[in-house]
């Protein structure tokens, strides 16, 4: 396990770990399986050491999940859009999209920026956002406050975690990946039981 935690020291003591950091929560954002918040939350914890710097931390992680979404609003605005508009009229996919398109009106800069801690959650606002041709300038607003907020929670979660466990950051990193997954469940099950009782 310490040759693990060597290599991991080795990677992000260089400058190309920031990319790796933008290319991993950019891909997450389409992908939901690439493992972007874990990867930040560990830079976060090794960034205890001195290296990486917590500041670029964020802002690689916050530039990422921002190019992500955005990736993600085009593919639902090209290939979604198209298909809702041929759903017929009086169907019941098309009730459901104009539901989700009046909920987004409304609404969509809490369902944007929530929807971030939520697994997968981000991935389907964001397609259904472009689906549904929520206005381009609003998402970018919206979008940019939930990127930012989404990574410096990430950043501070692991860089406390990596503070707590300073001697062991294995534990670090675990912890913080841990605390992130009970925050995100705990979301999770509020939405499920808010909704349940809607029902």
């Amino acid at each position: 396990m310490e040759s693990v935690l060597d290599l991991l020291r080795q990677l992000v003591a260089s400058p190309w770990v920031y990319l790796l950091i933008f290319g991993l929560t950019a891909v997450d954002a389409f992908f939901p399986a690439v493992p972007g918040e874990a990867a930040v939350i560990t830079a976060a914890v090794l960034a205890t050491g001195g290296d990486p710097d917590l500041v670029w931390v964020v802002v690689a992680a916050a530039l990422g999940a921002f190019a992500g979404d955005h990736v993600s609003y085009a593919i639902g605005r090209g290939g979604g859009a198209n298909r809702l508009a041929r759903f017929p009229p009086d169907s019941r996919r098309r009730a459901g999209s104009e539901w989700a398109r009046r909920a987004l009106q409304r609404r969509g800069g809490l369902i944007l920026t929530t929807a971030r801690y939520v697994p997968g959650g981000r991935t389907a606002v964001t397609l259904t956002m472009g689906a549904v041709r929520y206005p381009l300038r609003s998402f970018l607003l919206f979008d940019a406050v939930a990127a930012v907020s989404w990574a410096l929670y990430c950043a501070l979660l692991g860089h406390f975690g990596g503070l707590a466990f300073e001697r062991d950051p294995l534990k670090g990193i675990l912890a913080g990946v841990g605390l992130s997954l009970a925050v995100t469940l705990l979301l999770e099950s509020l939405r499920w039981l808010r909704h349940r009782r809607h029902r």
